[in-house]
């Protein structure tokens, strides 16, 4: 292990990286500040549990656009008990340009909630979706290891956050898909059979038009990271193959045009109105889509693999979107991994810290436990998180 450490490269270029990071009022953290020094790709937090390592990650993770690895709302983020609104502010190195970014909770709303609010180097910037315009943030949390065993609606979720890191328009299609589905099962349900059917129409129109864009981002996708697994060496991480089980993906996987699809799920949408209305939504769509993963070597569906072989197939998919990410756009993302060493062998910690320092981005990771990361000492900057204060370690 120490002379894979030796040979990993202490400088970050072409990727993103932290040089420094406030919090004001979110969740534990009434006001804390930390710095790196920019010249090391690894940074460990250590700490208790319930120091509040995870939060900062979450913090980190309202770099990008959505809510955040906790899928948290903008009013759930705030510390307790405190009136004032939450902020997340930092320096970012992106491939030698420094940024400066922040984003926080706007409580000048009706409902007194809030909304949250983008400024990038000084000015306000119309969405958070903006910042998936200049860089990428992943990242692998111990909520995600039953990724394989949950419902769908978990994969695909993983898959959309997959799929922006290369298409940042990607998230306002499917939010535009979601918002258009939402307002034709308000109108089924608000009236029926003596809905103006020109109107559903319009709306049944606007549906494909976005489902359409989601389903080739998907597939295009997919297509791009199963060639970077299939390109990976052997190692402690199994490949992983991939699949796109969904209606509309299957008809533009087997070569129909984009227009022909629309066309037919429009007809398909207005086919299943009476049996939309009677079950209160839409039951067919790119809303149903499911991730299927197989481990390559053994030829079996992660679901059916042991707890260890799911967290290794995660870790091997995780790590085979920063590198595409590095081909595609010659950027590494951000990488934020929480408690992930704590659930890994030696062999596989090992691997994981060398490929994750070698991607030419900065990874943040979090643990109990400060043995678990021994290999990284002189290699890595590390930080003691202890009752809402960050302090560098103490050597």
């Amino acid at each position: 292990m120490a002379d894979a450490a030796r040979a990993w490269s202490t400088e970050v270029s072409g990727g993103v990286y932290v040089r420094n990071l406030m919090l004001t009022n979110f969740r534990s953290y009434t006001r804390a500040s930390i710095a790196t020094s920019g010249t090391t790709p690894l940074v460990v937090l250590t700490g208790h549990n319930g120091a509040g390592k995870t939060n900062v990650l979450e913090a980190l993770s309202f770099l990008a656009p959505g809510r955040g690895l906790r899928q948290a709302s903008v009013a759930e983020v705030a510390r307790q008990g405190s009136s004032q609104p939450w902020a997340v502010a930092a320096t970012l190195g992106v491939s030698g340009d420094d940024i400066k970014v922040g984003t926080g909770q706007d409580t000048d709303t009706p409902d007194g909630a809030g909304k949250r609010i983008v400024r990038m180097d000084g000015q306000t910037v119309s969405s958070s979706n903006v910042l998936g315009d200049r860089w990428a943030v992943t990242w692998l949390t111990p909520q995600m290891d039953r990724l394989f065993i949950e419902g769908p609606s978990s994969r695909r979720r993983f898959l959309d956050r997959l799929v922006l890191g290369l298409y940042p328009d990607h998230s306002r299609q499917v939010g535009a898909y979601e918002r258009v589905m939402r307002e034709r099962n308000r109108l089924l349900s608000d009236r029926g059979v003596h809905a103006d059917a020109a109107w559903l129409s319009a709306i049944e129109a606007r549906m494909a038009e976005h489902a359409v864009a989601v389903a080739t981002a998907r597939l295009d996708y997919a297509g791009q990271l199963a060639g970077q697994l299939e390109a990976a060496e052997d190692g402690p991480f199994p490949k992983a193959e991939l699949a796109i089980d969904g209606w509309l993906e299957g008809l533009l996987a087997d070569g129909m045009a984009a227009v022909e699809a629309e066309t037919l799920y429009r007809e398909k949408l207005q086919g299943l109105r009476a049996r939309d209305m009677a079950n209160g939504r839409t039951g067919e769509g790119v809303h149903k889509t499911d991730l299927i993963v197989t481990h390559a070597p053994k030829a079996m569906q992660a679901d059916l693999c042991s707890t260890g072989e799911q967290k290794a197939l995660l870790v091997a998919l995780v790590l085979a979107n920063a590198k595409l990410q590095s081909a595609m756009k010659g950027q590494a993302p951000l990488m934020l991994m929480d408690e992930v060493a704590a659930h890994l062998d030696e062999s596989r910690r090992a691997a994981l810290f060398a490929a994750l320092a070698s991607l030419g981005g900065q990874c943040w990771l979090t643990g109990t436990d400060r043995s678990l990361f021994e290999a990284l000492e002189g290699r890595a900057e590390f930080f003691d998180v202890c009752d809402g204060s960050i302090q560098p370690t103490l050597q």
